[in-house]
């Protein structure tokens, strides 16, 4: 019941209570006759409760809500016109076991009073009602503000439709057609696993955008015939379907059924069919379109079929199924439970340990229930709290995606304010207001608590800054070609070098024999100048003989110093380490074929990476540690020396990059060839190198990716929490 109705005794009529008999100081409130109920008011009988006493429902069909009242209420409603308070106690006496007293009278005047199920015949009652509803009243910015995330549009009244079809429909609630669903579905499913390699690719094949338009008609047929299942169970227990339409959450459309009056019903089994007809109704849609999908023939037949099965299955059992909104699967558990309002009730349980527990305050509890059941509502009020968080915290995410910048942070922060700070700052001034009530205990607990996470928030502490790094020599010369050539000589084995020595000697036959020919062509033409000594006219052609000579000397000189970058030499002192296994002598070797390289081995670098929210409280000469990703590498020390301005646009080694196994998350694979080392991804996140000099060498003198803490600047975590959510917020509305 919304407001459930206690039967505990209190210590007097409250000034309320009486004021709504009218009494004043010299008439009693027993003597005052009892404001009338409502005419249109209905009293119905429902199921027991769990302690097995009876039950009964009032039904306001104003506002369609029903109200669960207990055996002590009936009583009194029953007799509820006679003459007074002292009347009504003396029948119920007299004609029932119960002992019922004038605060019991009070509690539940109160109660109709609050949800307006009394008439309104005073002047004060009509005041009161008058200020009720100006409270509720809101302004059409305060309606959008509370109703834009869900809102409902009714487009059909569906009862008399509903009465016609129902005869044509009565053989979907018979046993045999469950019996024979059931079997059809485990056939489906037989044949399906017998093609699971075939059903997946074709669920695969159907991720593109004419595949999502197929999704979509198809999640429409099966939200349909869902809701058709809710109204037709619903009609065929007599349960009024008031409007059937179309509920927009966060702006995507769902369709709806009111079976609303389904609670009217005295038997929860009928209750419990109405609530699980829409999930009964999409897995008999799964289970036969699975089994036609594997017998139809390939076709647009099939991909239809398709998209009604794994539309049915997948939504139906992880949306509608999830008992921690009001959806399907929250109902259908309450009418397991026989607990109307499950939410709200374990809600108040919850609370209610929350306050004994943290606080140490003697709360009685809003209903008795037995230790376990307790415990099972507690531990389903934590668990719904905490997915209600994630769905709204997602559900805001999807606000900000789906609106432009501005106006999506702001409904952004509306859903956060709104579904998650409000119920939290409300319990808070629930505890605020009793703090005088909270044991000692608890108080310097509570207090100490405070004052350690206040330190802890704003105290600066923190100043360690975790990043990637590479951790490679200071001086490293990768070895290539300048140009095909085919290897001649090269070293022994790989070892100590120095500057200018002569590592891998390789030659161009065709370089070669291209200066060979520009000799003899320069030569030629050198003989044939001695030749035009004595001739008449010869100026001529001597000027034509010598620029052919002088192109073929140039062309002699270039071939010939191109043969000569083939001898690839050391450019500093060091070691010659990675030569490529696979030369010899006689392998022809590309440009693009990293054959080698030369470090500097007395000096080590890391090149950490560390995002641009920490790179201000990194400075020049700070320490650092280098931490390495196995076991192998010891712990290295190091100080800051460079910190670039830019951000990093290309990782500057492959072992960096997530594709291949590193720990920076790239927007682009790693397409560089895998021999050269480098990678091509793009840093998802705004990432800035850190150079960090080693004070020794690492003892296994490897190139490896490594993890850098840098002793930054201390910081407390509040006031750098709030400015990187002010930053986003900045940067992210545009301005």
């Amino acid at each position: 019941m919304d407001g459930a109705v206690t039967d505990q005794a209190l210590p007097g009529a409250s000034p309320a209570a009486v004021d709504l008999l009218g009494a004043s100081a010299a008439s009693p409130a027993k003597a005052q006759r009892l404001p009338p109920l409502r005419d249109e008011l209905r009293l119905l009988p429902t199921s027991a409760n769990a302690d097995g006493s009876p039950a009964w429902l009032i039904q306001d069909p104003v506002t369609n809500r029903f109200y669960r009242i207990g055996w002590v209420d009936f009583e009194l409603l029953l007799r509820w016109d006679q003459a007074n308070m002292a009347q009504i106690l003396d029948s119920i006496a007299q004609e029932t076991p119960l002992t019922v007293d004038a605060q019991d009278v009070m509690d539940l005047l109160k109660f109709l009073d609050a949800h307006q199920l009394l008439q309104a015949r005073s002047p004060d009652a009509v005041e009161r009602l008058h200020q009720r509803a100006q409270a509720r009243r809101q302004s059409p910015q305060e309606w959008l503000l509370h109703n834009y995330l869900f809102f409902r549009v009714p487009l059909l009244r569906p009862q008399e439709a509903l009465a016609r079809w129902l005869p044509r429909v009565a053989w979907l609630f018979t046993r045999g057609t469950a019996m024979a669903v059931l079997a059809l579905t485990a056939l489906g499913l037989f044949l399906v696993s017998r093609q699971w390699d075939a059903f997946t690719h074709a669920v695969v094949d159907q991720l593109s955008w004419s595949g999502l338009v197929g999704f979509a008609v198809a999640l429409a047929i099966a939200k349909a015939l869902h809701e058709l299942g809710h109204a037709f169970t619903a009609s065929r227990y007599g349960v009024r379907v008031a409007h059937m339409g179309v509920a927009f959450l966060v702006l995507f459309p769902m369709l709806y059924t009111d079976t609303s009056e389904s609670w009217r019903l005295s038997q929860p089994r009928q209750r419990l069919a109405i609530a699980s007809a829409g999930i009964v109704t999409e897995l008999a849609l799964a289970g036969l379109s699975t089994l036609a999908w594997a017998l139809a023939p390939e076709g647009w037949l099939k991909n239809g079929l398709l998209y009604l099965a794994t539309t049915s299955w997948l939504l139906t059992l992880a949306l509608n199924a999830s008992p921690f909104m009001r959806f399907d699967g929250y109902f259908i558990l309450s009418d397991l439970l026989d607990l109307p309002n499950l939410h709200e009730r374990a809600g108040a349980q919850a609370r209610t340990w929350l306050r004994r527990r943290l606080l140490g305050l003697p709360e009685e509890w809003p209903e008795p229930f037995a230790p376990r059941v307790r415990l099972a509502l507690i531990a389903f009020a934590i668990t719904t709290w905490v997915y209600r968080l994630l769905v709204f915290l997602a559900i805001a995410l999807l606000v900000y995606v789906f609106f432009f910048k501005l106006l999506g942070l702001l409904l952004m922060l509306v859903e956060v304010v709104w579904f998650i700070g409000r119920p939290v700052a409300a319990e808070l001034r629930v505890w605020f207001a009793r703090r005088r009530d909270v044991a000692r205990p608890q108080r310097w607990g509570w207090l100490a608590a405070g004052v350690v996470v206040g330190l802890a928030l704003l105290v600066p502490w923190h100043g360690a800054i975790d990043g990637s790094g590479w951790l490679h020599p200071q001086m490293h010369q990768t070895l290539h070609a300048p140009l095909p050539g085919r290897v001649v000589a090269l070293p022994a084995a790989a070892g100590p070098v120095r500057r200018g020595q002569v590592l891998i000697d390789l030659e161009s036959p065709e370089a070669r024999l291209s200066a060979q020919r520009a000799q003899a062509l320069a030569q030629a033409r050198e003989q044939e100048l001695l030749g035009l000594g004595g001739l008449p006219n010869g100026e001529d052609r001597r000027a034509i003989v010598t620029s052919q000579r002088d192109q073929f000397e140039a062309e002699q000189r270039l071939y010939t110093t191109q043969q000569a970058r083939l001898q690839i030499v050391a450019p500093f002192d060091g070691m010659l380490v990675d030569v490529d296994p696979q030369l010899a002598p006689g392998v022809w070797v590309q440009p693009s074929l990293a054959i080698g390289a030369v470090v500097d081995p007395r000096h080590w670098v890391v090149d950490a990476y560390v995002p641009e929210a920490d790179l201000r409280r990194v400075k020049v000469g700070q320490a650092a540690r280098v931490h390495g990703l196995h076991k192998s590498l010891t712990v290295l020390r190091g100080r800051v020396t460079e910190i670039d301005t830019a951000r990093t646009g290309v990782l500057p080694h492959r072992v960096l990059d997530a594709t291949g196994g590193g720990p920076i998350a790239t927007l682009s694979p790693a397409t560089a060839a895998p021999s050269s080392g480098r990678s091509d991804g793009v840093p998802r996140d705004a990432l800035f190198r850190v150079r960090i000099a080693l004070a020794e060498p690492p003892p296994q003198l490897q190139m490896a990716s490594v993890r850098v803490v840098i002793e930054g600047e201390p910081r407390a975590l509040l006031p750098a929490a709030a400015e990187r959510v002010v930053s986003v917020l900045v940067r992210e509305s545009g301005f």
